[in-house]
């Protein structure tokens, strides 16, 4: 039996996993409210423990970013080392998202060594303020753009008290996950929570502006809320690991597509198979305890795709807990035999995978900005809000597109799946209809209450969550309180594409402000003012609201006309991050420096084009290794029997037919495969030459990559079943 086959029979052969539920003393399974976020400590549990001083110098430190007092730290410390250890733990790290698109983590014991007099040396468990608070990892090895050399190694990461401590557990130990920020020794950002808690910061300045400016006096910070919905395939473990291109790239590089794939639309929302049901089970338990709050798990619309997603919090948090929910997918994913593929299209012919970010802002009083109100005025600031949404995306577009941009979700935007390379934002017919009055200047002779009141407005509360459609196809969508950003990849970490998009929204409401602070000074009313304001802002941003198919070729050729950006591979959109015009309000707003800026758009690029070799390479390894050996097996085969029934006089020329049909993509795929080879080489040549190496690779290897592959799919379903080694789409995608 080969190898493939081995692989079937064990993954059919699997048994399901047996998970224990949390207990209380009785044997009694506890609610979830029982045990969620008890592996967690954060500022409530601190508030608790601390001396009210040393609370009071810790809020001030994360609201106004005053220094925390070398004894305050250590106090902190202190309890939060007694909290570790009695939760069993040994040993302590910083936990940081270095551009990467990783987590990292170095790990300390926590304890200190004391030598006696005689010479011995002790140990006791201590943990300092210090060590709390800042750690000096090696950053040698992580990227940086360029901003420092290898020798200059120095690297700090920093805690961040606003999302809270956890305890990771293995299977043979406990380590306490400190999140931090982590920047160089000249203090450049080299990560990515860093950028995004200085965008959550600018748009809560901002906001309070604008609003302040609306009439909303008592607002004194702004919150960005987000939901990520996480989409991700799992498969058998035998089959990933006889799949080179799985374990290299995280993608399928070869592979026939199965006679049924999606087509009969039946998994999505299906009964979760009850393996993978006691996957999410585990996951489910697990991430409880880290207090992530988890609210749906579904079968997604591809075979072996599924999703789950959490209920909205802080963005920063949010962000945390996205990337620790993906570290934890893989890892309960092993424990079931199972692998997780977090990659935009692992698979070809069906849906790829995204990340679907919910997004909205809320007051300090609880109130949601992007929530129809039920009196004029919140209904007034709500389409004031809105179409300052609406001016981020329209002026901001390209830089939004860079955000998402991605050599995995190159193959997912605008494949007949997921929302084109084209930005745009859905509102639905209700809202629509409302923003086309207003710029007409149909009730522009009203007061604006009563403007308010005949446009319909006041009622949005009740029709906003009905009538506002969820369009599928929209890179951006309205869907009743919040907006959906549904371009980001599976892979990505939300932090960049959602402080890009806080750090847009933060720019279009201090133009926003400085308008109305004019308007103010002529008119006879703040509403009118604003009213005002929201006509001339929807005007300007007409062209980024689109209702239709975004799918459809018509919508490229109009959003051409509209003259939208169409960045259409990462290629493209990365040479954005060069342009100083459309970045400045990165820079102005203090998310990036332009050292930072530089960074990331030469880290991005170097990612890209590494990657696109790598397939390459691999694919070329795969082809070598193992399609070349089936496909001579078979030619050996069929021209052995071709030559057998010759001597005996019994051939047709249907057989010799079949014989040259299958030797002509023999040598299709040995001159595809030159092609390939001479391509990858060309790259190499334009070795210094980031962007014209990333032009090289997405013009011209990329689809010779895409020709080769094809040749070889056509191959697959030529060649004999036990002849071929890879296992196949039907296997990887419906056994399990």
């Amino acid at each position: 039996m080969n190898s493939r086959l081995s692989a079937t029979q064990e993954a059919i052969s699997r048994s399901i996993r047996h998970i224990e539920r949390p207990k209380d003393s009785l044997g009694r399974c506890l609610p979830i409210s029982e045990f969620f976020g008890n592996l967690t400590f954060g500022l409530d549990e601190m508030k608790e423990k601390l001396t009210r001083s040393a609370f009071e110098h810790l809020t001030n430190m994360v609201d106004k970013g005053q220094r925390l007092p070398k004894e305050t730290a250590d106090e902190i410390a202190a309890i939060v080392k007694d909290w570790a250890l009695s939760q069993g733990v040994t040993h302590f790290c910083h936990w940081f998202q270095p551009m990467t698109g990783l987590t990292a983590e170095k790990h300390d014991a926590i304890m200190e060594s004391k030598t006696s007099e005689l010479g011995k040396t002790r140990v006791i468990e201590r943990l300092s303020g210090s060590a709390l608070i800042q750690s000096e990892p090696d950053a040698s090895s992580f990227p940086s753009g360029g901003m420092r050399t290898t020798f200059e190694a120095r690297g700090y990461t920093a805690w961040d008290p606003t999302s809270p401590l956890f305890v990771m557990e293995q299977t043979n130990g406990k380590t306490l996950c400190i999140p931090s920020a982590f920047v160089s020794y000249s203090g450049h950002a080299l990560d990515i929570k860093t950028p995004l808690l200085r965008s959550i910061q600018a748009l809560s300045k901002e906001s309070i502006r604008f609003l302040k400016l609306l009439g909303d006096l008592d607002v004194h910070q702004v919150h960005v809320t987000l939901g990520v919905e996480q989409e991700y395939f799992l498969i058998d473990r035998s089959f990933f690991s006889l799949r080179p291109d799985l374990v290299m790239t995280g993608r399928s590089l070869l592979g026939r597509a199965s006679t049924r794939g999606q087509q009969f639309e039946d998994h999505y929302f299906g009964s979760i198979p009850s393996r993978i049901l006691a996957f999410m089970h585990e996951l489910e338990q697990e991430m409880y305890r880290l207090g992530v709050p988890l609210k749906t798990r579904h079968n997604e619309v591809a075979p072996s795709q599924f999703e789950v997603a959490p209920i909205f919090e802080h963005a920063n948090l949010s962000a945390d807990h996205n990337a620790l929910l993906m570290d934890m997918l893989r890892r309960v994913a092993y424990r079931h035999d199972l692998v997780c593929l977090l990659h935009e299209k692992p698979f070809a012919g069906i849906n790829g995978s995204g990340k679907h970010n919910n997004w909205s802002l809320s007051t300090n009083r609880g109130v949601n900005l992007l929530d129809p109100g039920r009196t004029p005025h919140q209904n007034l600031r709500f389409l004031a809000v809105l179409s300052g949404i609406l001016k981020a995306v329209h002026e901001h577009s390209a830089v939004l597109r860079a955000g998402i941009a991605s050599a995995g979700n190159d193959h997912r935007l605008g494949a007949n799946e997921a929302p084109p390379a084209i930005m745009s934002v859905f509102l639905g017919d209700t809202l629509s209809k409302i923003c086309e009055r207003i710029e007409k200047g149909e009730i522009i002779n009203e007061s604006p209450e009563e403007a308010i009141i005949s446009l319909g407005v006041s009622s949005i509360p009740a029709v906003a969550r009905d009538n506002t459609d969820r369009n599928r196809t929209s890179p951006f969508a309205f869907t009743g309180n919040k907006f959906e950003f549904r371009a980001v990849g599976a892979l990505a970490n939300v932090g960049i594409p959602v402080a890009f998009l806080n750090a847009a929204v933060a720019d279009a409401f201090r133009k926003m402000s400085d308008r109305l602070e004019k308007l103010l000074e002529s008119s006879s009313s703040r509403d009118e003012a604003v009213f005002s304001l929201i006509r001339e802002t929807l005007l300007e941003s007409k062209a980024i609201r689109f209702e239709g198919n975004n799918y459809s070729e018509d919508w490229v050729k109009e959003a051409e006309k509209r003259k939208l950006p169409h960045l259409k591979n990462s290629a493209e959109a990365f040479g954005v991050l060069k342009d100083k015009k459309q970045t400045e309000f990165l820079i102005s707003s203090g998310v990036l420096s332009e050292p930072e800026l530089q960074a990331r758009y030469h880290i991005n690029l170097e990612r890209y084009n590494k990657h696109l070799e790598m397939e390459a390479a691999t694919l070329l390894e795969m082809i070598d290794t193992q399609v070349l050996s089936a496909v001579e097996s078979e030619l050996q085969k069929r021209t052995h029997l071709y030559q057998s029934l010759e001597s005996l006089k019994m051939s047709s020329k249907t057989m010799k037919k079949r014989l040259d049909l299958f030797m002509s993509s023999y040598e299709a795929l040995l001159s595809a495969r030159e092609q390939l080879q001479e391509e990858l080489k060309n790259s190499f040549g334009h070795a210094e030459e980031e962007q014209k190496k990333a032009k090289h690779l997405s013009e011209k290897l990329f689809p010779q990559m895409e020709k080769l592959r094809l040749i070889c799919d056509d191959i697959e379903s030529q060649v004999s079943d036990e002849l071929w080694p890879l296992p196949k789409y039907r296997e990887i995608l419906f056994l399990r």
